[in-house]
């Protein structure tokens, strides 16, 4: 049971604890479908064991080690999704 709550948790709300724990499912899940342990994603990304054990378990990473997990998981791709511009729709815009 967890310990804090998060207003998440009762409300559609996005909050960072909430982005952090999906964050850390999703790409638990993706090394898990690979057939890849902690210690073969440690070797295959270059990030420490110890970093990549702490993320599982407490969603704290460096961004430079999440985005080498990225590319050892082959979904770096995925980072070009964040703070897109938005796209232009009128020729004033320019």
């Amino acid at each position: 049971m967890k310990a804090k709550f998060d207003i998440g948790d009762f409300v559609d709300s996005l909050t960072i604890p909430a982005a952090t724990e999906a964050l850390v499912a999703r790409m638990r899940a993706r090394r898990q479908s690979m057939n890849i342990t902690q210690k073969d994603l440690s070797a295959r990304s270059g990030v420490s064991y110890a970093s990549v054990r702490r993320f599982e378990l407490l969603g704290e990473i460096s961004l430079q080690s999440l985005l080498k997990i990225a590319m050892a998981l082959d979904c770096l791709e995925d980072f070009n999704m964040l703070f897109r511009l938005p796209a232009i729709t009128n020729l004033k815009d320019l």
